[in-house]
């Protein structure tokens, strides 16, 4: 084969995939093994002493999500990736590397409801702390920054509004105050948007949403761009100082472009036990190769459905940066030139209890707390996922009272607008 790039719709298919040389299976096994025969004393140690690559233990490592780590690496145009149990685990696997007791991230104020509380209550365990701020006010971002933060964190498309940032912006203010910048690229998924082209160092993904796609398997991903250098600045001792673990290796002088991915394995998933099994990485494999098939049919019903709502008269706001209304809207082409996704939310006129009037008389609609399946999916985020917020929090991240969020799936637009219409007729009457 030549040296041409190959474009997205062949690497979702072929990338970290090829014939099992025991068998010839041209689909990527399921490995469903815990341990790995080594060839000898002298094997063992090397793989131990991390002289050599190769699987020791399924916590650390296993070919069937190894496959899967490589073909997301491929499509977020990364050098490396580390998969892992969920969502929120890659998040702590992206920030573990980075953080020592007493520092702290800088992060979007428009997040989703667990990341929230994840960085502004349970990080605060390991000694970590958040700052949270509107990633549209890049002086409040830029003063938000100080000598103890180590990451800038945001999501590409916010959950639950479906807000785009400005990665752009962001990206570079993150290069010129020389800190990583992680973006959860989970309601996007690379076939719309690539973070990496953006300036972003590292990204993470719940692999449970629209890269598996069908509503089976919790997962999640950190993927590396390779372009950080951990070295610089002093500050990520864990990357760029002797690890007393392995003989005072120094991951990025000794690995370079890969040091966090190694790390992240040798280190995080050691300690951390954060693993994703084997079949749950089969699942979102197979996912994956219908990704940008999926995920074009989710954006065209959205921006139809989007459409119908924000002329309804039963509505008071859609929130879908696709629409010409949204004061996203300029940013699509540029930050997700495939489209603006399939998540948004909608200000319900009769407030709260029309919002639970509509969610309990929609019949096509699932109520589930998930999105980014391919059936069209909603809840009451005020309710549920953000519920722990405050009231100026819960605004501030689009999850007012008189507000749902809505995941359009990839059923027949008509037939989405007509459930739709039923139950906005019983939760207005």
């Amino acid at each position: 084969m030549s040296d041409r790039p190959q474009g997205f719709d062949t690497l979702q298919i072929h990338a970290g995939a090829k014939p099992d040389p025991a068998t010839g299976a041209r689909q990527v096994p399921i490995y469903q093994t815990t341990a790995y025969v080594f060839r000898d004393a002298d094997h063992a140690a090397a793989l131990f002493n991390l002289a050599e690559v190769g699987n020791i233990y399924s916590r650390l490592t296993n070919p069937t999500v190894s496959a899967l780590a490589e073909r997301i690496t491929h499509l977020e145009g990364g050098i490396g990736g580390v998969c892992c149990s969920s969502g929120h685990a890659a998040q702590i696997m992206a920030l573990f590397p980075l953080m020592m007791p007493g520092t702290n991230v800088v992060a979007s104020n428009k997040l989703y409801g667990g990341t929230y509380t994840q960085l502004t209550h349970t990080i605060k365990r390991f000694g970590w702390s958040a700052t949270l701020v509107d990633f549209d006010d890049l002086d409040a971002v830029r003063a938000a920054i100080d000598d103890n933060t180590r990451a800038i964190f945001c999501e590409s498309i916010a959950n639950p509004g479906g807000y785009i940032t400005d990665l752009d912006a962001i990206g570079k203010l993150a290069d010129e105050v020389g800190l990583p910048l992680i973006v959860d690229n989970t309601s996007a998924t690379p076939y719309l948007c690539n973070p990496i082209k953006h300036g972003a160092t590292l990204v993470v993904h719940s692999t449970t949403k629209y890269l598996t796609g069908n509503g089976t398997v919790t997962g999640g991903a950190v993927i590396d761009s390779g372009k950080f250098d951990w070295g610089k600045s002093g500050k990520f001792p864990s990357l760029a100082a002797p690890e007393p673990a392995y003989h005072g290796l120094n991951f990025y002088e000794a690995l370079g472009g890969m040091a966090f991915t190694f790390h992240s394995i040798a280190v995080g998933l050691r300690d951390l036990g954060m693993t994703m099994n084997p079949q749950g990485a089969h699942y979102t494999l197979m996912g994956i190769e219908t990704l940008s098939l999926r995920m074009r049919k989710h954006v065209e019903n959205a921006q139809i459905v989007s459409k119908w709502l924000e002329n309804d008269p039963r509505i008071d706001k859609v929130t879908y940066a696709g629409l010409e209304s949204s004061p996203y809207f300029e940013r699509v082409a540029r930050i997700c030139p495939n489209g603006a996704g399939a998540l948004f939310t909608v200000a319900v006129k009769g407030g709260y209890d029309a919002c639970m009037k509509l969610v309990d008389s929609l019949e096509l609609f699932s109520h589930v707390a998930n999105l980014g399946d391919a059936r069209s999916l909603i809840i009451h985020s005020a309710s549920t996922t953000h519920r722990q917020l405050s009231d100026e929090q819960r605004e501030a991240a689009g999850a007012s009272s008189n507000v749902v969020r809505l995941s359009i799936g990839i059923e027949d637009a008509a037939d989405i607008i007509a459930d739709l219409d039923q139950a906005l007729t019983k939760a207005t009457a």
